[in-house]
């Protein structure tokens, strides 16, 4: 079988080696894989989006990073560019996702904790000074509060002197994927979906260099869906964006080429490869059916990160080695732009020690390690196009199920996705507390001499309170009366999208006038100074806040554990406990505050259930006061908190005051999730009876909560 030279060129085999050698291994791969007619640079894009890939232009390096005040992120930001790092991706902290000023009784625990602090223009300005928004290409992590913080982003731009029509970059925007796993939505999904709809409108007419939208599944790896499941729910999240484009009056090609897609990248370098191929194949046969005119709207670009969830934060310099295993996994999957997390994410906020190795870790592989010279390395090989073939197969299969019940949508509506998430997540667990599934220096290769490493860690009162003193000097300075007059133009044009029927159901109007689009509104809000809890409260005002159900299920974890001791053990303790005291130990587990990650607790709910505890959980974004209130009706022996945003100390110290007034303090409070292991000592001193880290198996972690119920039976 002979293959033409234009293919041995898209296969572009180092420049250095003979021309005898790229024909004698092309002939062979060709006999293997029909690879003559799929070449990169052209539909499918199976290969490659463009036909010499990195020798054109190598993947952008990106660093998400965010936290404290918009000075502190700023100074992280140019140290960064400095070192090498070629674009920014701003973290904004979670009441600014949740769409709260930073003095909203609900944002206490939670300012500046993971990301920038942002309530309004000012910050954003704060946030790039010094650094040219026309020369540099931003990414923000946003959806719930999308609207405010564009706005913000585009007046900063203005007023520091660059057009609308300069800026370039990526607002996240990705409204479903909130409601599948992140949570940090604010608005129903109705409404959600018609923002989105008019930020395609406006970014269409006017930022013609910018991404009005990045479609993400990489949250939905980190909440645990296999690899299927990630490709299959995030590309139905988009064809159900682009039909909200179309729906909403634009034509295929004023939007869909600025389309871009964000994927999590593990630990299975295979899949991870072959995900991001079959990603761009799906996508190219399913953007077909509108008919494109410019080849680049059937283009799956690709921006990745490495994954969090596999950081450990036991012998954390590991993390190295598997972050570096995962960029090379995103690199020669084809990724466009890529960001690398740092050793120490697993325990607080990366140290600028930690974010040098990885911000280095990308550049040693774009300078050192020659994967640039080559055009999809792995393509040809049996594994990877099989593993791509068999992901193409499933993800389809996916997809029709979806499609013949009634579209992402509903799946989202009534919990289908999540909870088939959820179950994947739980089975993973079980397959790591019962050692199926190695994780080095957690359950195999333990070292007891790992080393101390330093983290970084927020003042949040500190922060808390500059920013109560700037959002009030902000309101003395500006005109109440314009501001009000703004806010309310807002509340009229968010009553006249939505149309209720009799049914009670929300039909958008598909004409929307200019004059009237929410960013272009927000915009001349945040002109006249509103902050961004005044523009999110304006739509709330009209679209309410949304309220998610939980979904629990029981038997997945029991069934991957399968027999193993421990697991047996915790069983036999809950009944001997049951017969001594008369009922089954009880654990309330919540979230306090603006954190919406759900995966561990879930996991923590539905294991400590199959090992016999009742187990009441929780409604997300909970106060310490009605957590306390729930935890009393619910009569539990434990109160579980799990924190991931780096909020414990405050959280305890309110919920300590809450158990306090109502005279509960015989409920036990219990702590897990990423907790620095030099805070644990003072947690302890101050009240919590126990502190589950990253990495604890779920038995022990029931075993020690017996303990503490059997050291009082005593």
């Amino acid at each position: 079988m002979k293959i033409s030279r234009d293919t041995i060129a898209y296969l572009n085999i180092d420049k250095n080696l003979s021309s005898e050698t790229p024909f004698k291994e092309s002939e062979k791969i060709a006999t293997l894989v029909d690879i003559e007619g799929n070449a990169a640079g052209f539909p499918p894009f199976t290969r490659g989006l463009h036909s010499r890939m990195y020798l054109h232009k190598t993947w952008t390096i990106r660093q998400y990073a965010g936290f404290s005040t918009a000075e502190e992120s700023n100074d992280f930001y140019k140290k960064n560019l400095k070192g090498g790092q070629k674009g920014l991706s701003v973290a904004f902290d979670l009441p600014t996702h949740r769409g709260y000023d930073s003095d909203h009784a609900l944002a206490k625990a939670d300012v500046g904790k993971a990301g920038v602090a942002i309530d309004s223009v000012e910050d954003m300005k704060r946030l790039f000074k010094d650094i040219p928004l026309d020369q540099m290409s931003v990414s923000m992590t946003m959806n719930g509060a999308v609207l405010p913080i564009m706005a913000f982003y585009i007046v900063a731009a203005e007023e520091q002197g660059t057009p609308m029509k300069s800026l370039s970059g990526t607002i996240q925007n990705d409204i479903l994927k909130e409601f599948l796993v992140r949570n940090t939505y604010i608005y129903p999904p109705e409404p959600s979906l018609q923002i989105i709809s008019h930020i395609f409108q406006y970014t269409a007419a006017l930022m013609p260099k910018f991404n009005s939208i990045s479609i993400s599944g990489y949250h939905m790896q980190e909440a645990g869906a296999t690899t299927a499941q990630e490709l299959a729910y995030t590309i139905a999240n988009g064809l159900a964006y682009v039909k909200l484009g179309i729906d909403s009056g634009l034509e295929i090609d004023q939007f869909a080429p600025r389309l871009s897609f964000f994927w999590g990248i593990g630990m299975d370098p295979v899949a991870e490869i072959a995900k991001l191929r079959a990603a761009r194949t799906i996508w190219a046969h399913k953007m077909q059916q509108w008919n494109p005119k410019n080849p680049k709207s059937l283009m799956l670009r690709a921006h990745c990160q490495t994954s969090g969830w596999s950081l450990a934060a036991q012998d954390p310099f590991n993390n190295v080695t598997r972050t570096t295993v995962e960029a090379m996994a995103a690199v020669l999957g084809g990724t466009q732009s890529l960001h690398t997390n740092s050793l120490d994410e697993a325990i607080a906020l990366p140290t600028d020690f930690s974010a040098r190795i990885a911000r280095n870790t990308q550049i040693f592989l774009q300078e050192e390690s020659g994967v640039k010279q080559i055009i999809d390395p792995l393509g040809g090989s049996l594994l990877i196009e099989k593993k791509t073939a068999d992901l193409i197969a499933e993800t389809e299969k996916i997809l029709s199920d979806i499609e013949t019940e009634g579209g992402i949508i509903d799946w989202i509506k009534e919990g289908k996705a999540k909870t088939s998430i959820e179950e994947a997540a739980t089975l993973k667990q079980a397959n790591i507390d019962n050692s199926s599934d190695i994780i080095v220096g957690v359950n195999a290769f333990n070292d007891e001499m790992e080393p101390p490493i330093d983290h970084l860690e927020i003042d949040n009162l500190e922060v808390l309170e500059k920013q109560k003193e700037r959002l009030k000097q902000l309101k003395s300075q500006r005109d109440e009366t314009e501001v009000k007059l703004a806010l309310a133009e807002i509340k009229i044009a968010a009553k006249k999208i939505l149309a209720i029927d009799s049914t009670g159901s929300v039909n958008s109007l598909t004409k929307i006038d200019p004059s009237e689009n929410l960013l272009h509104l927000s915009v001349i809000a945040a002109r006249k100074r509103a902050t961004l809890g005044e523009i999110s409260y304006a739509l709330e005002q009209v679209f309410g806040r949304y309220k998610a159900k939980h979904h629990l299920f029981s038997g997945v974890y029991s069934k991957g554990i399968k027999s193993d001791k421990t697991f047996e053990l915790a069983r036999e303790k809950v009944q001997d406990y049951l017969r001594h005291s008369g009922r089954r130990p009880r654990i309330m587990l919540a979230k306090i505050g603006q954190d919406g990650h759900d995966r561990g607790i879930k996991i923590v709910a539905t294991s400590l259930a199959d090992m016999g505890f009742d187990v009441d959980l929780g409604p997300l974004f909970q106060t310490a006061e009605n957590a306390v209130k729930q935890a009393i009706e619910s009569d539990v022996h434990f109160l579980g908190i799990s924190s991931l945003a780096g909020g414990h100390k405050t959280i305890l110290q309110d919920l300590q005051q809450a158990l306090k007034k109502a005279n509960a303090l015989d409920i036990k409070i219990v702590l897990g999730g990423i907790i620095p292991i030099k805070d644990i000592a003072s947690l302890k001193k101050n009240g919590t009876k126990a502190v589950f880290g990253p990495g604890v198996p779920m038995a022990k972690t029931a075993i020690e909560l017996l303990e503490i119920l059997n050291s009082e039976l005593e």
